[in-house]
């Protein structure tokens, strides 16, 4: 197993999978670690070109890393686990909601759709960083992630995440932005059967509300919640996030 990844919380307690957004680490759930080892074995990993999870050599598509996991949890001899990820990580989760559902027994995925963005932008800026790294991205980041009351009130904790892409792979980093240009599950979405909570920030500019509910609209067993937050919900919201995440799971 080449992923980075690490286990807190009880030994005994059900499993749950924490999968980080692009540009970040699994550092990014530190706020609800503590909240939800009460009632989970957490298990965090880093997804590939992030932190210490290598890009490989095969080129990174959304089944790559969906595949990730389930091979994470076989390594670890997990059958069943419950699910959690934001973003790329998100959108992770619905394809192992898709092709990987008996593997999870409920699962949330925050600030994401069936298909992020577009495929030129995402091929631009994967040039863009393998030609100029990191550092001019990540001082426009903040804007992406945070809302401007979150920007003026929390300015430490916005430089930290900026700091954390500043200091990731490029190439990792290019490669996953790759792999979001291809990653398209609109037509499939429909055929998720896993319990499912779609978690929205009202002010995210790169994953809408809109996007959110046309997941609800389609998906069985699936509900909403909007936070008022933007990109990185779990961030702003931390608490708020982690108990109905919490609420959600253990229903």
């Amino acid at each position: 197993m080449d992923l980075d990844y690490r286990l807190d919380g009880p030994d005994n307690a059900p499993v749950l999978v924490l999968s980080n957004s692009l540009g970040t680490r699994w550092s990014l759930w530190d706020a609800q670690v503590e909240t939800w080892s009460k009632t989970f074995r957490i298990l965090r990993y880093n997804t590939r070109g992030h932190g210490g999870s290598p890009v490989g050599h095969c080129q990174l598509t959304l089944e790559k890393l969906g595949q990730d996991v389930v091979a994470l949890l076989d390594h670890l001899h997990i059958a069943r686990a419950y699910f959690c990820g934001i973003s790329l990580g998100g959108l992770t989760g619905l394809w192992l909601n898709r092709y990987a559902a008996d593997r999870f027994e409920r699962m949330v995925v925050a600030n994401t759709a069936a298909k992020i963005g577009h495929y030129e932008a995402w091929m631009s800026r994967a040039a863009q960083v393998r030609r100029e790294g990191l550092s001019a991205l990540a001082d426009s980041a903040g804007s992406r992630w945070f809302s401007e009351a979150f920007l003026r009130e929390q300015p430490a904790i916005v430089e930290h995440f900026k700091q954390d892409l500043r200091h990731l792979s490029a190439q990792g980093y290019a490669s996953c932005c790759e792999a979001l240009a291809n990653a398209d599950l609109r037509d499939e979405i429909n055929a998720l059967s896993c319990p499912l909570l779609v978690i929205a920030g009202v002010y995210d500019p790169v994953t809408t509300v809109s996007d959110a509910i046309t997941l609800v609209q389609q998906v069985k067993h699936s509900e909403l919640l909007r936070l008022p937050a933007s990109h990185l919900s779990n961030v702003e919201c931390s608490t708020t996030f982690a108990q109905s995440v919490t609420q959600f799971l253990t229903r």
